[in-house]
């Protein structure tokens, strides 16, 4: 790639973060102050039945991330402190493993086995 769409897809990466922190940060204030536990460890779509054993984890996970992305945003819109590569890295692995942790919580609070037919 050429210098100027490498810039325009790093601009684009960079407006794309402040959803996914405001969506993030949203889902954390919500389980932790209105005790809203309906998108917690969800698999199709539905939460366990014991949603609220799990809650606290996905809490975590959501203000962690959302922490991390707002200090990215701040850092390089605010400050212009970290460099193109460190950013993206940054925010990149944030995402992923936030991602693959949510996945994985609600693949544990469902069962990792397939499911059984109710008869």
């Amino acid at each position: 790639m050429n210098l100027p769409s490498v810039f325009i897809f790093n601009w684009i990466f960079l407006i794309a973060l402040f959803p996914v922190a405001f969506f993030w940060l949203r889902r954390a204030y919500r389980i932790l102050v209105k005790r809203d536990f309906s998108e917690v460890a969800l698999k199709k779509g539905l939460p366990p039945p014991n949603a609220e054993k799990y809650a606290p984890y996905e809490m975590a996970f959501n203000l962690v991330g959302g922490v991390i992305i707002v200090g990215v945003l701040v850092a390089v819109l605010g400050f212009q402190a970290l460099s193109s590569e460190d950013w993206i890295a940054v925010a990149g692995v944030t995402l992923w493993m936030k991602l693959l942790a949510s996945f994985a919580l609600g693949r544990q609070a469902h069962g990792l086995g397939p499911g059984r037919k109710k008869s």
